[in-house]
């Protein structure tokens, strides 16, 4: 496993991938504020807030839907960290990439530089390109989760002449793909985005225990449920060199316990038999 979320407390996982370009044009562009978005539980806007903080940037969160900051860690934190939060109803949220409202929040903040949800642009991509190197060259098969898409295509510019790269996609909708070196399975959503079933909170704990590397519920959690599944249907072959991309996003995990009323510290048994 890449573990991506050991590399820093606050910007950890593919945040920092996403984001490190995006910071270096915005202060190329003279600006001093960073716009971007994210629900009230958003490892991005967690990340921007804190990466702001630490480069010099003032920073504005447009979040989706109503809530106290106050009763919600991740917004708390945000806020903390001089992150300005804006709450929009999740109908005028859906406009966050139209271009009218786009422009809009332009004149809006005039001294900010926006960065798409997730830091979904070219350069969250480019950053994204980074997260192999050298020390993954040995290996042949990658898996990381699929969201939308940044960080697999970023990966997939970087792969070597010997590697594949698995996409596991963690929201409910199909994502089809023509290459023979690229594949998403989106067959372990789990009910959808911020979604679970029992069987993954089983796996989730179990994995936890056996291997001592924390997972998040979103996204990882998932991503290593369908290797597992995927290494016992026999449709990963032993002579593989398997590969999975820790994405972070362990600052959520409170929100989303508290948000479903779960007990991450139940004992279970090995969910793979």
């Amino acid at each position: 496993m890449l573990r991506l979320d050991l590399l820093h407390p606050e910007i950890s996982g593919n945040k920092w991938y996403k984001l490190k370009h995006n910071l270096t044009e915005a202060r190329s562009q003279g600006k001093k504020t960073i716009l971007t978005f994210g629900g009230a539980f958003s490892n991005h806007i967690a990340a921007t807030a804190a990466a702001c903080n630490q480069q010099g940037f003032q920073s504005i969160g447009i979040i989706r839907g109503d809530s106290d900051a106050s009763s919600n860690h991740t917004l708390a934190q945000a806020q903390a960290l001089g992150m300005q939060l804006v709450f929009l109803s999740r109908i005028d949220y859906r406009d966050k990439t139209d271009p009218i409202f786009l422009e809009k929040l332009s004149q809006q903040f005039p001294e900010a530089y926006i960065v798409p949800e997730g830091g979904d642009n070219l350069l969250g991509e480019k950053g994204c390109g980074e997260i192999l190197n050298s020390a993954t060259d040995a290996f042949t098969t990658i898996f990381c989760a699929y969201g939308t898409g940044t960080t697999f295509r970023g990966m997939a510019t970087s792969l070597g002449a010997h590697q594949s790269l698995t996409g596991i996609n963690v929201l409910k909708y199909e994502v089809l793909l023509d290459d023979e070196r690229l594949q998403v399975f989106n067959n372990y959503h789990f009910g959808g985005y911020a979604r679970h079933k029992p069987e993954l909170l089983t796996f989730k704990t179990w994995f936890e225990n056996h291997f001592a590397i924390p997972l998040d519920y979103v996204y990882t959690a998932k991503l290593c449920y369908a290797v597992f599944d995927l290494i016992k249907q026999g449709k990963i072959g032993s002579h593989e060199r398997v590969l999975m991309v820790h994405s972070g996003g362990l600052q959520g995990n409170a929100g989303y316990e508290a948000r479903y009323n779960l007990n991450p510290s139940r004992q279970v048994n090995d969910p793979q038999g």
